[in-house]
């Protein structure tokens, strides 16, 4: 297929990159391609596709929806789907009040936003934000800020505010210093939190976009004590971690922390309809009500709470509450198989959580520029796997609904990639 000459593709350098697949059709963990080929989906589609391509619980609850009521303005108006999706929402997650928004990068823009002005409602001149070495947070501005300064933010440098960073002690299978690296890294928020802080951001559990880099949980419960005794206000962004990915229905359960405000996306419609939506503590909402005009929330989406996506959150959530065993018991399907590849001498620091199993290439540097990536990709295409590494970080991401013998082919695809492009 050439490139198409009207399409602009995202995070994609067309001048040294092949060009692209054309799908025909998708069904629970394949990808058909226009020229009859099959592959499997083993990164979900950036992480988003949930249960599977063409869920049939979902497909019926958006078609059942769009006959009722497609959309509507939510500013003057409330409707039932919006309605259910933030009571459960809210009972889930323990944070009472949620405001739509329409991605990930909005949703964490939302709980900036609210963060940020709450405490101007409140009279408060707190002005730092703080956020974690190798974060990922979106790419729209306030996101971009608060994620870590890469290749991805160099342009817009000038143009982005100034944010704290604390280290993030991530470790893996054979870690065995972790422990000192995570006492250094919570004095050094200790020390930032000295400065009046507005809040504080993280990835509970595992940072994805900078190399699915896992944190313990004893970790996040010593930083979230830290942050809540300085009376700053803890942001969870579980826009890739939420709704099953770590083995738990969300991240900060598993972490066992309770944060003031929560971002939420990607498995949020089960990746049939783009929706994103941040979870806020009731104190915050009730900073917000006033006489002064200027105390209201001034921001909003043109869809949102789209009826459509609510639907299709709904089905989701019901689709993970009846089986939970699927998400809950994923990691034991990846962990003999990620050792097994981990006997390669071409393989280091082997992680798994939850649904997520990755490891490093023992081939040229630590980045995201790492042409290895690329090479392994293009071999487990040829098998029928795809996977997108991020650089030199190679990971399986897939479905709820991947077989037992399609995760074996993944992983053996993987390994004879690696064999092939990385002579032992």
């Amino acid at each position: 297929m050439a490139w198409h000459p009207h399409l602009w593709h995202p995070t994609t350098q067309v001048a040294t990159s092949p060009e692209p697949l054309r799908v025909q059709s998708a069904r629970g963990s394949e990808l058909e391609l226009s020229d009859g080929r099959r592959l499997i989906d083993a990164i979900s589609s950036w992480w988003v596709t949930l249960h599977g391509h063409g869920e049939p619980t979902i497909a019926a609850a958006i078609a059942r929806q769009a006959q009722v009521l497609e959309q509507v303005i939510f500013a003057n108006f409330s409707h039932e789907p919006a309605e259910q999706l933030a009571n459960r929402l809210s009972a889930l997650t323990g944070l009472q009040r949620l405001f739509f928004s329409d991605n990930g990068s909005t949703a964490v823009e939302v709980a900036l936003k609210i963060a940020w002005q709450w405490w101007r409602n409140q009279g408060s001149d707190r002005h730092q934000l703080i956020a974690f070495e190798g974060a990922y947070h979106g790419d729209t501005f306030g996101a971009m800020a608060l994620g870590d300064r890469s290749l991805l933010t160099q342009p817009y440098g000038e143009l982005l505010f100034d944010v704290a960073r604390v280290a993030w002690p991530h470790s893996h299978w054979h870690n065995d210093s972790v422990e000192e690296r995570e006492q250094q890294a919570l004095k050094q928020l200790e020390l930032a939190l000295d400065t009046p802080t507005a809040a504080v951001i993280l990835e509970p559990l595992i940072q994805g976009a900078s190399g699915m880099r896992v944190v313990r949980a004893a970790f996040l419960q010593a930083a979230a004590e830290r942050v809540q005794a300085a009376g700053a206000l803890l942001i969870a962004d579980e826009v890739f971690t939420g709704f099953g990915r770590t083995g738990a229905l969300f991240a900060c359960q598993k972490a066992g922390i309770q944060p003031d405000l929560m971002a939420l996306s990607k498995g949020l419609t089960g990746g049939f309809l783009p929706m994103g939506a941040t979870m806020a503590s009731e104190r915050l909402y009730r900073g917000f009500i006033s006489e002064k005009p200027s105390d209201t929330f001034f921001h909003g989406h043109s869809f949102t709470a789209n009826p459509l996506g609510c639907a299709a959150a709904l089905a989701s959530l019901d689709l993970l509450q009846q089986n939970p065993e699927r998400f809950e018991g994923f990691e034991q399907r990846h962990i003999p198989l990620l050792e097994q590849l981990s006997l390669l001498s071409q393989v280091k620091r082997p992680r798994c959580l939850g649904t997520m199993a990755a490891f490093e290439l023992n081939a040229g540097e630590n980045s995201y520029l790492n042409p290895i990536g690329k090479q392994i990709q293009g071999q487990c295409l040829e098998q029928g796997v795809y996977i997108r590494p991020l650089g030199n970080v190679v990971y399986i991401l897939p479905p709820l609904c991947i077989t037992n013998s399609e995760l074996e082919k993944c992983y053996s695809a993987i390994e004879l990639a690696i064999k092939q492009v990385i002579p032992g």
